[in-house]
């Protein structure tokens, strides 16, 4: 026993020596600071943005995404709508539709971002057959994963939507094909319905679909009537609020207490007192918005319901 007790100490000895000559950790920093290069008119309402630093940046896969920090503070999640190929540069497109999409056209080449990425929210897996379905802006996600079908040799087809060509993005960059449908809203007199966006789905397909909130609910709905083994989709605007029930937010630090009405969410109530609270795509997926908790662990209060005591 005196033997082990003068192991343990020298053990300990040592180990206090070393621990002082390790040097510290230091912080990572996961920010790529960019240049804006060039600014692009790509349809009506819509510029691209070709990003870069003059060095090989980190490579990514259809349906990735970067987040946005703009000299002003704000951050937004924009889709990379480039081709993963190419190395020195990344490309996001933004439709001007608020105060940080309004703030990104009105940057001009030479303009120094902060992007933060990229990540995949939004997978492209698996080898066919392959339906697409774009609603306007939402074309970014998917026209990565069209030319990678198309370069796999993979079973696919794409319609894209929008209320009219001149307000849809990247037309000129589709595969020049049959398997690409284009379908303005103003040459049908209505917008699509989920059943018209899937007519024809070969039997065991996944559908790849991206764009409004309305869009998207409409292809779920009439998908459960269909033989697709999977549906992936990514929204651009926060998921509508089903059967909510309301809820209470203590923060502890300030003891101020908010009710949650059963259709808004905690971050929509956070804003009204604390305009500065932190969010970036409102669906969940970003961690963006997650505030620890009083008991240890963390809720995101774009998404997540329930009473609780934040740490703020």
């Amino acid at each position: 026993m005196s033997t082990l007790v003068g192991v343990v100490g020298a053990y300990r000895r040592m180990s206090g020596f070393s621990g002082r000559r390790r040097p510290p950790v230091r912080a990572v920093d996961r920010n790529l600071h960019l240049v804006v290069e060039e600014v692009r008119s790509e349809a009506e309402g819509v510029v691209s943005l070709r990003l870069a630093n003059g060095a090989p940046l980190p490579g990514w896969r259809p349906g990735a995404h970067l987040d946005l920090v703009l000299p002003s503070g704000l951050v937004r999640q924009y889709s990379l709508c480039g081709d993963p190929s190419e190395k020195d540069h990344y490309r996001i497109a933004v439709r001007k539709i608020g105060v940080a999409s309004a703030e990104v056209h009105t940057l001009t080449p030479g303009t120094r971002v902060t992007v933060r990425g990229p990540r995949t929210a939004f997978p492209f897996v698996g080898a066919g057959p392959f339906r697409f379905i774009a609603g306007g802006i939402g074309i970014t996600p998917i026209l990565p994963m069209v030319r990678h079908a198309a370069a796999m040799g993979a079973d696919w087809r794409l319609v894209y939507t929008g209320r009219s060509r001149e307000s849809m993005p990247f037309l000129d960059e589709l595969p020049d094909d049959d398997r690409v449908r284009i379908r303005p809203d103003t040459e049908y007199g209505i917008p699509a319905s989920g059943a018209e966006l899937l007519e024809d789905l070969p039997e065991g397909a996944a559908v790849y679909c991206c764009g409004p909130v309305p869009m998207i609910t409409g292809v779920r709905v009439d998908l459960a009537l269909t033989g697709a083994k999977a549906v992936h989709f990514e929204r651009f605007a926060p998921p509508p609020i089903v059967a909510g029930e309301p809820f209470q937010l203590t923060l502890r630090r300030s003891g101020q207490v908010f009710e949650v009405p059963a259709d808004r969410s905690a971050l929509d109530v956070l804003l009204e007192a604390r305009p500065g609270t932190p969010y970036s795509c409102r669906q969940g997926f970003c961690g963006t918005c997650a505030v620890p908790t009083a008991d240890g662990g963390s809720t995101r209060i774009c998404v997540d319901r329930g009473t609780a005591v934040l740490d703020l």
